[in-house]
């Protein structure tokens, strides 16, 4: 251990062990999943709260390999045991794409696509232009790059093929085999009468399906393929929300899908099944 931290001083990382971690160091070979809370500060006598997971309700996840867009961050989770909190202060060259690696957390927490505002320009592009990322404080971070303090609390580290990624970290055809398991997982609950569970694997499979959506041409065949698949998924949530008595969030996408399939289709409410009617 002391080895690796000396490793890390010489590349510009200073660690400081908050609380000792348990069992031995993880192995962290490409596939790993590391799911842990962080807290960024500025690095400055006021150390200013830039981000913090657990204002968000949710930890965050990274899979080691998976050439995360903040590559320090995969350096310093695998100095971690799981228990183990740690401050890692990493020179500014480390961490010069954290704005727009936080803007898309951000997104992420909020429900919004994680690429939003990056499609058409790369991230070394956007800092040298100074495009606005629709946030003040990274805004200011982007044009005036600085050394950033991560807090890191380490939950749990878990080995290759023993979890299922969240869709956001999946590849295009991760999302597509994961999609038909998702919505059988649903299916699955809502007959135990677990409906809020079913509800929320239901919107797992229609984010992965409109993630995908988005890079697609509207109209475009492929779009409409991708929106004919996300239907029956959305009608199956609006049942579990109806039964919740959520009704304008059924009454806003029920009415959205009328429009567009009115005489063309029905809904098998028992079997939550979504069937075409030839023409």
């Amino acid at each position: 251990m002391a080895e690796m931290i000396e490793k890390l001083r010489t590349d510009g990382i200073e660690k400081r062990i908050l609380q000792e971690g348990q069992g031995p160091l993880p192995d962290y070979q490409d596939g790993t999943k590391a799911t842990f809370h962080y807290r960024t500060f500025l690095y400055n006598p006021e150390q200013q709260v830039l981000d913090d997971s657990h204002t968000r309700g949710k930890p965050m996840e990274l899979i080691i390999g998976k050439k995360f867009k903040l590559p320090v961050w995969e350096t310093i989770l695998q100095t971690m045991r799981e228990g183990e909190i740690a401050e890692f202060l990493c020179d500014t060259k480390h961490v010069v794409l954290y704005p727009m690696v936080s803007k898309s957390l951000r997104n992420i927490a909020a429900g919004k696509d994680p690429l939003e505002g990056q499609r058409h320009c790369c991230g070394i592009a956007q800092m040298h232009e100074h495009h606005s990322l629709g946030y003040s404080d990274l805004d200011e971070l982007q044009k005036n790059p600085q050394p950033l303090i991560f807090a890191i609390e380490m939950l749990k580290v878990e080995n290759p093929g023993s979890y299922r990624q969240d869709s956001w970290a999946m590849s295009d055809e991760e999302k597509m085999k994961a999609v038909p398991l998702i919505h059988q997982e649903g299916n699955e609950l809502y007959k135990e009468g677990k409906v809020q569970e079913a509800a929320a694997k239901y919107y797992d499979a229609i984010a992965c399906l409109k993630n995908l959506q988005m890079k697609e041409q509207p109209g475009s065949p492929d779009w409409i393929q991708l929106d004919q698949q996300i239907t029956p998924l959305l009608l199956n949530y609006c049942q579990c929300k109806l039964l919740n008595k959520e009704y304008y969030e059924v009454l806003d996408h029920c009415s959205s899908i009328l429009n567009k399939y009115e005489g063309t289709a029905t809904w098998d409410r028992g079997n939550l099944l979504w069937v075409e009617e030839s023409k």
